[in-house]
């Protein structure tokens, strides 16, 4: 019904940047609240950055300076911006947004998830 299809992942050197995308398909009729998590090996899912219906941002202190989240309402689209790369952020990253679907019920969406890696 609807889905989210992750985009953007791959190898890259420390200092170098990756741009992450997300786009929403099937019966939406909004989308609410997004966010970027990522899971390292071996470690819990965390939460990266995230961005409110009318664009208000927050990231972990982590990535603060380094990685940008943004959202093209008109694209169903979620991005994550990532600038000066280091090895410890290499993990496999997901999307997750809120969606009011058409027949208005409200859903919970997880990307399938796209992977980082950074070389030292």
């Amino acid at each position: 019904q609807v889905q989210l299809v992750e985009s953007g992942g791959g190898l890259v050197q420390a200092g170098g940047s990756l741009r992450l995308s997300c786009v929403a398909s099937g019966n939406i009729f909004s989308m609410n609240a997004m966010a970027w998590y990522r899971q390292a090996p071996g470690k819990q899912r965390e939460l990266v950055a995230t961005i409110t219906s009318g664009g208000s941002t927050n990231s972990a202190d982590s990535v603060k300076g380094r990685f940008t989240i943004s959202r093209d309402n008109a694209k169903n689209t979620l991005y994550l911006q990532m600038n000066s790369l280091k090895p410890e952020d290499t993990a496999v990253y997901y999307c997750n947004v809120g969606i009011l679907t058409t027949a208005f019920r409200y859903l919970e969406i997880w990307g399938q998830g796209t992977r980082v890696t950074v070389s030292s």
